[in-house]
Parts: structure tokens; C-alpha cells; sequence
């Protein structure tokens, strides 16, 4: 996975899965884009670990939750480092809560951050990669909350779903320009807002539960990024690729399901 000579733009790149993303691109041989929010406390160690690797890297706060905040990054980040050759997409708002009591506003926010985001901000590079020519890839983000409808995470699941639609159309629209769009969905990855939510305890147990027997890490779907992001997936387009360690599936094993009877019985 060669990619030295590309220029890479990931957001929500100071910590957790966007961190892991930005490092193994770099390993790969890619320069960085590092984009996370303006006043970022955490973004200065992904930007220098990236350097630490050699690669060249540009840190660019912005407000990728907003149209005006993507143009700024799109805009500032081509300006710089010159061209964008590989985008991972990965702006996200969580917020836990039951169907019936959840505030519409926040609402709002989850399905603005999380899918219309996306949106924007893979149109902004799309028309760039388009213009200068070449071909590029796209990778975005989602989650296995798309394909399995968890309690007490009803926006953050349909925007994520909506994400991967908007990637397969995306992708279909933009085969004759050969910019490939594809989707990671990370399973339970142990990134710092797990740790906000849960106890190091329930981490660790939840984790031995899990056919791997342990979270994920952001360097899993970082290593995923760097694989699409390589010629090796250059005839890989419009797929969904989950990065779960068997998440979807952990309850289907045979000792988690209900005892048999014996047929002869």
C-alpha cells in the first residue's frame, strides 16, 4: 500500500478513529491534511506524530459541521498543500437517547453532522479532484449502527445509513471520472468518547465478549483507509466495507444461542 506522492484530507483527525486514519496513511507514504475543530486541544500530537513519520502535514481548523466551514477547509487545505488526492470523510455528532423523549433540535444536529456533513464536504473535493483530473478516492466513515438499529440510537443510525446511500450514489456518478468512493464501517472501537461514556471496566468486558476478544483500535480502520485508498483497491468502488472484528455477528456463535433439543428425542 504505496502512497507516496498523495496528499490525504482527514477530519476529526486530532484524536481516535480520524487520528488512526491520518497515521496510517502517513505510514503508507502519504502527506496530511489534518483538519479538526478551531481551538482543538489534541490536534497538535496527531499533526506531530504524522511528521514524526516523515510526511509532510498542514493542521486546518474547521467547522466541517457547517457548508461554510467545508468550503474554508476545502478552499484553505487545496491552497496549501496544493491538491487533495485521498479524502477520509469522518465528521460524526452522537448523542444517546429513547425515540419517544428525543429533542428534535438535537436531532437536527446529528443528522447536520453526520450525514449532511459528509455531503458537503465530499462535494467540495469531488468537484476539486474532477477539475485537476486524475482520479482520487473518497472514503467515509459510517458505522455498523447502519445495518443494526441499537436502542437509544435512532438519529445517529439513520443518518449513517443515509451516509452509506449517499456513497453508492456517489460513487455511480463519479465511475467516469475514476474517483473511487467507498465506506468503512467501524465496530466497538476503543476511541477517547467511548471512555467518556463508559467505564474502563465495561470496556474491558465488553471487548472479551467480542469474537476478537477485544475492541477495536483506531489503527484497525486506519489500516482499512490506507488499503482504499491504495492502488491495491483500484477496482473497488461504491462498496460498504464493515471493520468490526465480527461485532455484527458475536451473538450468533453457538453458545450464545438457545440449547437444542436432541432431534431423537
Amino acid at each position: 500500500m504505496n502512497l507516496n506522492g498523495k496528499v490525504a484530507l482527514v477530519t476529526g483527525a486530532g484524536q481516535g478513529i480520524g487520528k488512526g486514519c491520518a497515521l496510517e496513511l502517513a505510514r503508507a507514504g502519504a502527506d496530511v491534511i489534518i483538519n479538526d475543530r478551531v481551538g482543538s486541544p489534541v490536534v497538535a500530537e496527531t499533526v506531530a506524530e504524522v511528521r514524526a513519520l516523515g510526511r509532510r502535514c498542514w493542521e486546518i481548523g474547521a467547522d466541517v459541521f457547517s457548508r461554510a466551514g467545508c468550503e474554508l477547509l476545502v478552499e484553505t487545505a487545496v491552497a496549501e498543500a496544493g491538491r487533495i488526492d485521498i479524502l477520509v470523510s469522518n465528521p460524526a455528532y452522537g448523542l444517546r437517547g429513547s425515540f419517544l423523549e428525543f429533542d428534535p433540535t438535537e436531532f437536527d444536529r446529528v443528522i447536520d453532522a453526520t450525514f449532511k456533513a459528509g455531503f458537503h464536504l465530499s462535494q467540495l473535493v469531488a468537484r476539486h479532484m474532477v477539475e485537476r483530473g486524475g482520479g482520487g478516492k473518497m472514503i467515509f466513515i459510517s458505522s455498523v449502527h447502519a445495518e443494526m438499529p441499537f436502542a437509544r440510537n435512532v438519529p445517529y443510525g439513520a443518518a449513517k445509513s443515509a451516509l452509506n446511500a449517499l456513497v453508492e450514489g456517489a460513487a455511480v456518478e463519479l465511475f467516469e471520472h475514476r474517483i473511487n468512493v467507498n465506506a468503512i464501517e467501524p465496530g466497538w472501537i476503543d476511541t477517547p468518547n467511548e471512555h467518556k461514556t463508559f467505564s474502563p471496566e465495561v470496556l474491558a468486558e465488553e471487548g472479551r465478549k467480542l469474537p476478537w476478544g477485544r475492541l477495536g483500535l483506531p489503527a484497525d480502520i486506519g489500516r482499512a483507509a490506507a488499503f482504499l485508498a491504495s492502488d491495491a483497491a483500484d477496482y473497488i468502488t461504491g462498496v460498504v466495507l464493515p471493520v468490526d472484528g465480527g461485532f455484527r455477528f458475536k451473538d450468533l456463535r453457538a453458545a450464545a444461542l438457545p440449547e437444542e433439543r436432541d432431534p431423537k428425542s
